[in-house]
């Protein structure tokens, strides 16, 4: 092998085998794929064989960095050098591969989404700003809204639904999220915690993915609008931050919208410290010519 190559495969074994240290070492900045990944290797029918790709950069033997593309195309990458992104996109369009964007930290989706319309013309959209944060010392709300967090159980499944299914609506994402999908939304492999006030009426929510590498992610917290404003959103990722840290996690993190003032302040408040700018972006074609 050259002494600094991308290696592909499209078998989640031999990509963990390779990476899967490499992903532990970071698991604040790596949380994405590590999540994605252990949803792949644990649920079943999560992870289609022949239809992800998977590249590894090593060099001199270790590994420097990853990359996936599931069906979406969508290019999920760890960090890389404007020089190394060049290469990654001049790799992939020699073999003909087309994204549909690509989501980093900021400046390696930057510079790949520039070297990639360099080399195909797609123009890159940056779909939203994102901040990623960790937990550095859990500081409960005060005032702490009046009520309780508690477990979401089967008996609140549709109630669970209907929520995940008015944010997606919140974040103009167009899904199907009812009992025949939920098992394969994005949604299905997390646990959820609703708060409730003192008479039992919940009114607001946050989940967490499993933990994977001492590290959990929360994602999403949700609050129906008529609710927001009093305090019920920091109250329960305060809840599940606790949980998490309770049954061992040694790093709690989550992303923001890196233009919406309150939820930044608010995780600040709670402890959490920003720690890196992410991009997803959009890749659009120009139509074919009509001949």
């Amino acid at each position: 092998m050259r002494p600094d190559a991308w290696h592909l495969t499209e078998d989640l074994d031999d990509f963990l085998a390779r990476a899967g240290d490499f992903l532990r070492s970071r698991p604040v900045l790596h949380n994405t794929p590590l999540t994605v990944t252990e949803k792949w290797r644990t649920r079943p029918g999560a992870f289609v064989p022949g239809t992800v790709l998977f590249g590894l950069l090593e060099s001199e033997g270790d590994v420097q960095a990853v990359f996936y593309r599931p069906p979406t195309r969508r290019l999920t990458l760890t960090p890389l050098s404007p020089e190394r992104a060049d290469a990654l996109a001049a790799r992939l369009t020699g073999l003909g591969h087309v994204l549909s964007g690509v989501t980093a930290d900021h400046d390696t989706a930057t510079a790949f989404a520039d070297a990639w319309q360099r080399r195909t013309g797609a123009a890159p959209t940056l779909r939203v700003g994102m901040h990623l944060y960790r937990l550095d010392t859990l500081t409960p709300p005060e005032p702490r809204p009046a009520g309780r967090g508690r477990a979401v159980g089967e008996q609140d499944h549709e109630h669970l639904m209907r929520w995940c299914r008015e944010l997606a609506a919140d974040l103009g994402e167009t899904v199907t999220i009812d009992a025949d999908s939920w098992a394969g939304t994005r949604f299905a492999e997390k646990r959820y915690t609703f708060w409730e006030t003192p008479d039992g009426t919940a009114v607001s929510m946050a989940g967490v993915n499993p933990q994977v590498a001492g590290m959990v992610r929360v994602d999403p917290v949700y609050t129906p609008a008529p609710l927001r404003g009093r305090g019920y959103a920091a109250a329960v990722t305060a809840e599940v931050s606790r949980a998490a840290l309770a049954a061992g996690a040694t790093e709690v993190v989550l992303y923001t919208d890196a233009s919406n003032r309150t939820s930044n302040a608010l995780y600040q408040r709670l402890g959490y410290r920003r720690v890196a700018d992410w991009a997803p972006y959009d890749f659009a074609y120009a139509e074919p010519e009509a001949g």
